[in-house]
């Protein structure tokens, strides 16, 4: 696995990234308390188009650092170094929740480096409501991951999971998600309170999808609606999903990416 140093406020990191497939350069993008991991069935349908970089961020998976807080500008550092590392003049680039963020403020602190992006489940600035959604996630994790993991399926999923979901099912899931939760999860969880990308969203120029979940309990129609009208590029689409749309409905939101980079590389 490559791996590239960068250098954070706080201090020293070592990323870690995956690097697959052949063609224009698609920067994928994880979200809170996940890692490069979530975007196992999005890169299996990109590699054949795309060259697909995939990091972890600092508190997820392989990647090491200072152990203290990160920011937004912090992550969009680490993306940009993976795009330096792996020789990606330009990139498309998908974020899913934070990751959508750490995309937006990516997009508009270097738009030259940005061919499009996807914005999934991103969010212009963390408001009161939002930020007492991560104090309650915090004080879940403090109690134990096996807690946190529980309110996850609550929180990520729609309608459509919890129709065809079993009890027993429920169960297992809770259980693996206990596994997965990255040891920075709180960490990544600070670097949500402090969110605000306000200062830049109009400086992006690339081709931006915002897409939103349409049972999304984290994230407001009326933030998305401010995301589409602060982006000069930008145009709207939603999914019939909860805010984890990446696991709820994989397939479907891999087509959903998949077709708007692709027409963005074909223009």
């Amino acid at each position: 696995m490559p791996t590239v140093p960068v250098t954070l406020g706080g201090g020293e990191a070592v990323v870690h990234y995956d690097r697959t497939g052949a063609g224009p350069a698609l920067l994928l993008l994880h979200g809170t308390a996940a890692s490069r991991e979530q975007w196992g069935p999005l890169t299996a349908l990109a590699r054949e188009r795309f060259t697909v970089l995939a990091p972890d961020f600092s508190g997820s998976g392989r990647t090491t650092d200072h152990g203290g807080p990160v920011d937004v500008a912090d992550l969009a550092a680490e993306a940009l170094a993976v795009l330096d590392h792996a020789g990606a003049a330009e990139a498309h680039v998908a974020g899913h929740s934070l990751g959508g963020v750490v995309a937006a403020h990516l997009a508009g602190t270097h738009p030259d480096r940005v061919r499009s992006a996807v914005l999934h489940a991103a969010w212009p600035v963390t408001d009161v409501r939002q930020d007492a959604e991560f104090r309650y996630w915090l004080d879940l994790l403090e109690q134990s991951e096996a807690t946190f993991a529980r309110m996850l399926p609550l929180m990520a999923f729609g309608p459509r999971y919890w129709d065809r979901a079993t009890a027993e099912a429920n169960e297992q899931l809770v259980k693996t998600l206990t596994e997965v939760i990255e040891p920075g999860a709180a960490r990544q969880i600070e670097t949500d309170r402090g969110v605000d990308l306000r200062p830049v969203l109009g400086s992006i120029t690339a081709p931006v999808l915002v897409l939103g979940s349409a049972h999304d309990r984290l994230i407001t129609p009326a933030q998305q609606r401010e995301l589409v009208a602060a982006i000069p590029d930008a145009r709207a689409a939603w999914i019939d999903a909860g805010h984890g749309a990446p696991g709820e409905l994989p397939d479907e939101f891999a087509r959903l990416v998949l077709d708007f980079v692709s027409e963005q590389a074909r223009g």
